[in-house]
């Protein structure tokens, strides 16, 4: 597979979202426009000539917008492979780069979010295992830390206290995301919208900082949905899904 490495230089002229073609769409502008502002911090964002379906995004964990201690680590962001792309060893070319790469800047290792069990929008348990991933901390909800050290050295990274117990005080529906996930840009308003019209309590949070995301109250910053101070899920939604969720 031929990659592209996106940057400041190309990237109003590259697809870089996995599912949306059309590069005009308010969820890749959003989307486009949070990568534009983290270039200067490092990110890396490696895509397969073939449009966005198959890509790694990764980044200094001292610049991740998580909460987790990972000084020196390198932390992937997102590693998507999809469709008929799936199976041909793709993810393993595009961590492997990672790895490469992370190893010739200095970095101690790799770390990633993930949970026992595959979950949306997270990566897959069974792949971080074969790669040499292990667990190196677990939040109550289930989110995982794993990590792929360089060295025997290293030390392990670990959420920090606030996402280490996902738990808020607000009652209601309480959704915390921020712009790296380009579907946020269409589906939050989608939703505010349909909790205004059902009489639903529900507030949107918009992480707008490295800052406040480092001090979320969630191991996922980029969609975390809680209820009643309750983390629920990380899984994007539509109207539908919402009030399925909802009434339960």
């Amino acid at each position: 597979m031929e990659y592209i490495r996106v940057t400041k230089d190309n990237l109003e002229k590259e697809h870089i979202c996995c599912a949306i073609s059309n590069n005009k769409d308010v969820q890749v502008s959003s989307k486009k426009a949070w990568l534009a502002d983290r270039f200067d911090e490092g990110l890396v964002f490696l895509k397969s000539v073939e449009r966005g379906k198959c890509f790694i995004e990764y980044i200094p964990a001292e610049n991740a917008w998580v909460p987790f201690n990972a000084d020196g680590y390198m932390y992937i962001d997102c590693l998507w492979v999809s469709g008929s792309f799936k199976g041909h060893g793709y993810s393993t070319e595009l961590v492997d780069a990672c790895i490469e790469d992370s190893k010739d800047k200095g970095k101690k290792g790799l770390c990633i979010l993930a949970a026992a069990k595959k979950k949306p929008f997270l990566a897959d348990p069974k792949f971080l295992k074969y790669k040499g991933f292990t667990v190196c901390d677990e939040a109550d909800n289930g989110i995982q830390l794993w990590y792929l050290p360089f060295g025997n050295e290293a030390e392990k990274p670990g959420f920090r206290e606030c996402a280490k117990h996902p738990h808020i005080e607000d009652k209601g529906y309480v959704l915390y995301y921020t712009s790296q996930c380009p579907f946020n840009a269409k589906y939050v308003p989608v939703l505010e919208q349909t909790a205004k019209e059902n009489g639903i309590p529900f507030r949107a949070i918009h992480i707008a900082s490295r800052e406040e995301a480092q001090n979320a109250p969630t191991p996922i910053t980029n969609y975390a949905l809680f209820h009643d101070g309750e983390y629920i899920t990380n899984e994007q939604m539509n109207d539908k899904k919402f009030l399925k969720l909802v009434n339960g």
